[in-house]
């Protein structure tokens, strides 16, 4: 057995990734994988392709729980808010002005395509969600 299967096998052993069926174990992978991405520029090749398959099981498990509805645009934006602990006051970046950000969160004003853009950006999401 070569040095890199050896090192494959003892990670797999001590972490045994397996379908997340739980919150718990949802947040064990999480904070696995967030320490495999902290040090991403060290990592074996067993520890990256753990991180792909950790990566994998955390998507499947979040989809399965966390699936957002269709929601319209500002409900989609007030969930990321809320989940992320964001006020108002901490999109002004992304909106230009706090005023443009009470607009649209308040329905006064629509999302443009600049919005949508940063906003994907700024929560890792698809645009898609904000159509």
């Amino acid at each position: 057995m070569n040095a890199t299967a050896v090192d494959y096998t003892t990670l797999w052993s001590k972490i045994l990734p397996r379908v997340v069926q739980s919150e718990a174990q949802n947040e064990e992978y999480l904070g696995i994988l967030q320490e495999l991405e902290r040090r991403s520029d060290n990592l074996s090749a067993a520890e990256t392709e753990l991180a792909e398959l950790l990566t994998l099981l955390i998507e499947d498990f979040e989809e399965r729980n966390y699936r957002i509805t269709h929601a319209g645009p500002l409900e989609v934006l007030a969930e990321l808010m809320e989940a992320n602990n964001l006020r108002q006051k901490d999109l002004a970046p992304i909106f230009g002005t706090e005023s443009i950000v009470s607009e649209v969160v308040n329905g006064k004003r629509e999302l443009n395509k600049e919005h949508i853009k940063k906003l994907s950006k700024r929560f890792n999401v698809s645009p898609e969600l904000f159509f």
